[in-house]
């Protein structure tokens, strides 16, 4: 039963993401555009490269589904709404998003095309420096909650002080991890449409895009749902029923991430690490102090 409760919400979730996503590129709000564009992919002809390591090609796209879907599971949508309440529920999601990797430099590496492989190696360079940025901020978040379970860190919230106001600086760049996992503008190298016609996505047609565009879709909606929880109070809220409350949040979420970013120009790989690492990480460990004397003076 939770299980059937969890799936009709990611399904309603991805649609409304494709949907928000078409009109933020278009300008154009056309409900029925993601139904249309699936149908017209799966009619598509499956072409494969000439020459493609066949087993990385085709297990990409499955691999980037699987990675979006695993994370959700340890994600609540209300107090008794999860799949698995893990007790290590915040480190399961940032392994589940490590995969996301994996399928990437898969599908750059399997067509034996220029384009995907160039777009493959360039992720690979986003995760090196993104990486110590999602794990960092949610070892903040879990201190306070004093658990690395999700739901103990929704009620580490329940207060009325949110971590979005007590931890700003773990939030932001929890953010922008999460919009460079799921490479979204301006840390879209893997696809760059203007540079490298479409990157790793530009071998795939048919059903093998669709399932690679589904993919990505699941991912962009795991991370907003990983940012309510743990940095925008989940399911906690006045008058709405719980489920409904981490809904909106979530979409509110998808929708800033997509629009933010069409405003922003594209961030060169080099740039990209070099701010993480010299900026980025340094910011991140002073957000730990921040929490650990925060907590210390309130315990005293």
């Amino acid at each position: 039963m939770t299980m059937l409760l969890m799936i009709v919400p990611i399904v309603v979730g991805i649609w409304v993401v494709a949907t928000l996503e078409s009109w933020v590129s278009t300008g154009r709000f056309r409900p029925g555009r993601p139904l249309a564009a699936a149908v017209a992919m799966l009619g598509q002809e499956s072409l494969v490269p000439r020459r493609p390591d066949r087993i990385l090609f085709e297990i990409a796209p499955p691999i980037l589904l699987a990675a979006g879907i695993a994370a959700t599971t340890v994600l609540p949508l209300a107090a008794e709404v999860i799949v698995i309440d893990l007790a290590t529920g915040g480190l399961f999601v940032n392994a589940a998003w490590v995969y996301v990797v994996v399928a990437l430099i898969m599908a750059g590496w399997g067509p034996n095309g220029a384009y995907a492989m160039v777009a493959g190696w360039r992720f690979l360079a986003q995760l090196i420096a993104y990486a110590m940025l999602t794990v960092m901020p949610i070892t903040a978040v879990a201190m306070r909650a004093e658990s690395l379970s999700t739901t103990a860190i929704v009620e580490s919230q329940a207060s009325g002080t949110w971590n979005v106001i007590t931890q700003p600086l773990g939030f932001v760049l929890f953010w922008l991890a999460a919009m460079a996992v799921a490479f979204l503008p301006p840390f879209d190298h893997p696809v760059a449409p203007t540079e490298l016609a479409g990157g790793v996505t530009a071998e795939y047609t048919g059903v093998r895009l669709a399932i690679f565009r589904l993919g990505r879709l699941t991912l962009i909606l795991t991370l907003a749902a990983a940012v309510v929880v743990f940095y925008l109070g989940g399911w906690l809220g006045p008058w709405l029923p719980a489920s409904a409350w981490t809904a909106v949040k979530t979409l509110t979420v998808v929708a800033a991430m997509l629009w933010l970013g069409r405003w922003v120009p594209r961030v060169r790989s080099e740039h990209l690490m070099a701010w993480s690492w010299k900026l980025g990480i340094p910011l991140a460990l002073v957000n730990i102090l921040w929490v650990g004397v925060t907590l210390w003076a309130v315990d005293r």
